[in-house]
């Protein structure tokens, strides 16, 4: 089950702020970047390719951590620990797409490669802190 987003940062899920996401490698190292992020009002979802370490370190373990600082106020952020519930297919790479709208103001993702087999994580917030 998942939980709610404190009301006081709530505002954050839906800013142009990078999401720095901290996974489990198999060293058990974390590995930590950041990434463009979307919110579907359950789920904070963002795009990988399935060639990327990230992804193989989330199809093995799909445990996460997220924060997310406020771009008006260094000291203000969001973190989420969460569980991936869902890696879906993203073959016309409409998520990044929708997502270099957000960020860049550009209706198609500047940087595919061809090769790229793009996916969405869906994240499901299970604990939250947050300062500021």
């Amino acid at each position: 089950m998942g939980m709610t987003i404190p009301a006081s940062h709530a505002d954050l899920l839906d800013s142009t702020a990078l999401a720095h996401v901290a996974t489990i490698g198999p060293d058990g190292t974390p590995q930590n970047n950041p990434v463009w992020f979307g919110w579907d009002g359950t789920h904070i979802l963002f795009s990988q390719t399935t060639g990327r370490q990230k992804y193989r370190n989330l199809k093995a373990n799909p445990a996460v951590a997220l924060s997310i600082v406020d771009n008006a106020n260094a000291y203000r952020y969001l973190e989420v620990r969460g569980t991936v519930v869902d890696i879906v297919d993203d073959p016309d790479n409409a998520f990044i797409n929708s997502m270099a709208k957000k960020y860049i103001d550009q209706d198609v993702y500047p940087w595919h490669q061809p090769g790229d087999h793009r996916v969405v994580v869906k994240v499901l917030p299970v604990k939250t802190s947050q300062m500021g």
